[in-house]
């Protein structure tokens, strides 16, 4: 008889558990409690615009293509994915603009006319990123790691040195680059994770060559077709995804979970349960009558949250022709910026905004004439008890008033549509720890760079998905990390039939 996975929470990262799972023959329903599944990457729309409300950018689609292959489909019978060039465009305030681009001549121009000395070493440093990925694939994409004693288990240790222990990201940027400009561009991939350069590990370098070295992409319609996606394979598979379906407590006995009661009332009974829902949330909430829930969200306080964020959704009225799919605007002094947020817990006065438009590549997404700007500020995660109702109207303002002045202009006189997103809402809707946008935060002295482990330490069949789990936030890393979590209970349980429509 198969086993009955119960999957708290239609994020990716429970979505892929549960297509790998259910292509393995477990019985898994997977519960949701907002209107739609996909967690972070959602949809909303008004007034004829149409704005993917979490992650804009995708990259390393090998990992899509991997999981809709463990189900025997493939994942360009569902989505439309394309490449987008010019990958980014930077605008820094003494008025540099540098593109980010796939084309690796074209982008070694660029950096001759910012540094020439920088361009000398480009291609250096891309070896050393493509070195750092490789070194990485061995292990980080392969398993779920729940920290060094696993890593060290899995390379020898002239390949352990090879990943530059002692350095951290920044520093490694610094070997490479001495132009402010270029060592800002490099660091701030760093933000695909939510992390500070200065805190992570020089491996991280590695983000350089998943970006320009692999390309990054979109889906058009948007990015909420990945969820889509992910969910008609699974009505194949016969999964029930239960949406407006909240739950209310995980139900043990002893060491173990054996189900879950929903707000409703209704208990489902369960073999083993995933949650997609972050571990410390989760023993806080919906895990609060166990009895070790307290000591187990304590002794995972080293997995401090990353950066929340301020997201407003703008319709408007105007094209912006200098503007491309993938804009940032930097900070004026990156080290104070990161200072700010991540060491001192405040907001950064002078913020790097980024401006997503889909529409430049999707004209679905606007109406004719007119754009859906999609504008993030990073800022710091929400401590307990905390709330940012406060910030909301003066940080919009902040943010604004810098698009502004870096090129966007009147842009506030164009807006005919808004809406917004504050660190509050996405604690509320994806019950994030402090609003975190990417899980946990890669920091490579308070937890060694690792996440979460995806295997609970106090129940013996209760695991974890998602941004705050290895391998960390982002569409593939989360969506990777339901695939690694379904291999770790194929590991426990056994494979129970191989029984793939």
């Amino acid at each position: 008889m198969a086993k009955k996975a119960v999957i708290v929470g239609g994020g990716l990262g429970g979505l892929s558990a549960a297509m790998k799972l259910a292509g393995q023959g477990y019985d898994v329903t997977v519960l949701e409690k907002n209107e739609r599944a996909g967690g972070k990457l959602n949809v909303r729309s008004g007034k004829g615009y149409t704005f993917d409300t979490g992650p804009s950018i995708l990259s390393m689609p090998w990992v899509l293509e991997q999981l809709f292959q463990s189900v025997n489909r493939n994942v360009h019978d569902y989505m439309k994915i394309v490449r987008v060039e010019p990958q980014w465009r930077t605008f820094y305030e003494d008025g540099t603009s540098i593109d980010l681009i796939g084309d690796l001549p074209h982008m070694l121009e660029q950096l001759k006319s910012i540094s020439p000395g920088d361009a000398e070493a480009f291609f250096e440093y891309m070896n050393y990123a493509h070195k750092m990925y490789e070194l990485t694939n061995k292990s980080f994409y392969k398993r779920s790691l729940s920290g060094l004693n696993e890593l060290r288990s899995m390379h020898t240790l002239k390949e352990l040195m090879g990943m530059d222990p002692m350095r951290s990201m920044d520093q490694a940027t610094k070997k490479y680059f001495s132009s402010r400009h270029v060592q800002q561009l490099f660091n701030f991939l760093l933000m695909y994770v939510g992390s500070s350069p200065y805190h992570a590990p020089a491996v991280m370098s590695q983000l350089a060559y998943v970006q320009l070295g692999l390309g990054i992409y979109y889906v058009q319609g948007g990015m909420y077709k990945i969820a889509e996606g992910m969910l008609a394979v699974l009505r194949e598979l016969g999964v029930e995804v239960r949406v407006n379906s909240g739950v209310a407590q995980i139900l043990t006995k002893g060491t173990k979970a054996t189900g879950v009661r929903l707000e409703s009332g209704e208990v489902l009974s369960a073999d083993l349960v995933i949650s997609n829902l972050e571990a410390i949330p989760a023993y806080e909430t919906i895990l609060d009558e166990f009895g070790m829930s307290k000591k187990a969200a304590k002794d995972l306080e080293k997995y401090v949250p990353t950066v929340s964020g301020l997201v407003l959704l703008l319709g408007v009225d105007k094209v912006y022709d200098h503007l491309v799919h993938h804009n940032f605007f930097f900070s004026a002094d990156p080290e104070r910026e990161f200072r700010q947020i991540f060491d001192e817990g405040i907001l950064a006065d002078d913020p790097t905004v980024y401006v997503g438009i889909s529409s430049k590549s999707d004209c679905t997404q606007a109406p004719a004439g007119k754009e859906n700007l999609f504008v993030l500020a990073h800022v710091p995660p929400l401590k307990k008890g905390e709330t940012w109702a406060h910030h909301k109207a003066r940080y919009r303002d902040v943010v604004l008033k810098k698009l502004e002045r870096m090129g966007i202009k009147d842009l506030r006189s164009h807006i005919e549509f808004e809406y917004t997103f504050t660190p509050d809402d996405l604690r509320q809707l994806y019950g994030a720890n402090g609003g975190s946008i990417y899980g946990v935060a890669t920091d490579r002295k308070v937890n060694g760079g690792f996440k979460i482990p995806s295997r609970s330490k106090v129940l013996e069949n209760l695991y974890f998905v998602g941004g705050s789990t290895h391998p960390g936030g982002g569409v593939p890393m989360v969506t990777l990390s339901g695939q690694l979590t379904a291999d770790l209970v194929l590991e426990d349980f056994g494979i129970q039939q191989r029984n793939i429509i």
